[in-house]
C-alpha cells in the first residue's frame, strides 16, 4: 500500500459573496516554488465562478484575490464556470472547465498568457442532444460498449425528456495533456460512465462532423471504464496527466453507491507515453478516500475530488475538493506510487 499523508484544508469559504457557499476543485499550475490555484467559488443559488490564490511552496498561501478572475460571461455558462484544470503548452496556458447553463454541463476552453487575462473559446465537447447521441453510439460495436453509456438516454426516455432538443450530452472533466503528443493536442473527457481520449491537430478541428464520427466510433476512444468496486458507478479524469518514465500518471476519481449515497475516491492509473489511449495499469484500490470529517461532511458528503498536482522533489502533492466545500492537499512519494502501479497487471 502507498503511504498517503493528508495535510488538511488550505482554502475554505469566506464571507465574500462570490465564495461564501463553497471553495473547491482547484486547477493547479506549478511554477518553481509557486503554486497557482484557480478554484471554483460558489455563491448563493449554486452559481459558480473561478477565484485565484497562490502559494509559496506547496501549502503556504501568500495571495488570495477578493474577487473572481473568471466570471460567467456567456449564456452557455450562465450558472457556472466550474472545476478548472490548467496546463501550459509552449507559451500559452490552457484552462479547460465545465460550463453550466442550469441544464447542460459541457466542456469549455479558455486561454491565457499570464493567468490574469483570459480569452474564452466556447464549448469544445459535442453539442448533441440525447436522441442524436443514441443514434451515433448505436453505430458502435454494441458488444464492446458498457450498457451504462445508454443510461442517460434511457432515463430521459422514462421521464419524457429524451425529445428535448435543448438538453445536450453531459460531457465533463475535460483535461488536457501538458504537451502535444506526436504533434497533436490530446485531451481526456468524461461521457458517462468512462474516460475517453481525443486527439486533434487544431482546435478548429472539433467540428460537428468530427464529433459525429467520434461518437459513431466511441468504443475506439475509451481509455478507462469502471472496473473495480470503488469506481463501479462511474469515473472521471481529475489531475492533468503527469509525465513519468513509466508512463502518464493519471490521478482520477472513482464513484460507487453506498447505503448513504455516492462516495468519491481518488484513484490512479498509468497510460502509455506515446499511445496514451493504452492503459498500462491501474490501482485496484483507492489512492485515498473520504475519511476525515471535512471530507465526509460538507455541501455534498463523502467526496474527495482531485483536480491538480505539484511536485516538490519526490513529494507529489494532490490538491482536491473536499465534500464540495473546501480545498485540501494530500502528499505521497511519487516513486512509491509508480512502483505500486508497476506491480499491477
Amino acid at each position: 500500500m502507498i503511504t498517503v499523508e493528508k495535510l488538511g484544508i488550505i482554502l475554505s469559504p469566506t464571507e465574500r459573496d462570490f465564495e461564501k457557499n463553497g471553495v473547491l476543485n482547484p486547477g493547479i499550475y506549478q511554477e518553481g516554488n509557486t503554486v497557482h490555484i484557480l478554484y471554483r467559488a460558489v455563491e448563493d443559488g449554486n452559481f459558480s465562478t473561478i477565484g485565484y490564490a497562490k502559494t509559496d511552496g506547496p501549502l503556504k498561501i501568500i495571495e488570495r484575490l477578493d474577487y473572481p478572475i473568471m466570471k460567467r460571461d456567456f449564456d452557455y455558462e450562465k450558472q457556472g464556470v466550474e472545476d478548472a484544470r490548467i496546463v501550459k503548452i509552449e507559451d500559452l496556458y490552457y484552462i479547460t472547465y465545465t460550463a453550466y447553463d442550469g441544464i447542460n454541463a459541457m466542456g469549455a476552453l479558455a486561454t491565457s498568457k499570464d493567468l490574469i487575462h483570459f480569452e474564452k473559446h466556447g464549448i469544445i465537447t459535442p453539442k448533441v442532444n440525447y436522441q442524436e447521441y443514441e443514434s451515433h453510439v448505436n453505430c458502435c460495436d454494441a458488444a464492446k460498449l458498457n450498457p451504462k453509456y445508454h443510461q442517460y438516454y434511457n432515463l430521459f426516455s422514462q421521464i419524457g425528456l429524451v425529445g428535448d432538443e435543448t438538453r445536450l450530452l453531459r460531457d465533463k472533466d475535460v483535461v488536457l495533456f501538458p504537451r502535444k503528443i506526436n504533434g497533436q493536442f490530446v485531451l481526456l473527457h468524461r461521457i458517462w460512465p468512462g474516460i475517453q481520449i481525443v486527439k486533434f491537430d487544431n482546435w478548429k478541428d472539433l467540428t460537428p462532423s468530427f464529433w459525429e464520427d467520434y461518437l459513431m466510433n466511441l468504443t475506439d476512444h475509451i481509455v478507462l471504464d469502471p472496473k473495480d468496486p470503488y469506481e463501479m458507478n462511474y469515473i472521471g479524469a481529475g489531475v492533468p496527466p503527469i509525465e513519468t518514465p513509466d508512463g502518464w500518471l493519471l490521478i482520477y476519481h472513482g464513484v460507487h453507491e453506498t447505503t448513504t449515497g455516492r462516495m468519491y475516491h481518488a484513484k490512479a492509473a498509468l497510460l502509455h507515453l506515446e499511445k496514451p489511449e493504452m492503459e498500462i495499469s491501474r490501482l485496484p484500490y483507492p489512492l485515498f478516500s473520504p475519511i476525515k470529517d471535512w471530507e465526509k461532511e460538507g455541501t455534498v458528503d463523502n467526496i474527495v475530488f482531485p483536480t491538480g498536482s505539484a511536485l516538490f522533489g519526490n513529494d507529489l502533492y494532490i490538491y482536491y475538493g473536499a465534500a464540495d466545500k473546501h480545498i485540501a492537499v494530500a502528499k505521497m512519494d511519487i516513486n512509491e506510487l509508480l512502483h505500486e502501479l508497476r506491480k499491477q497487471p
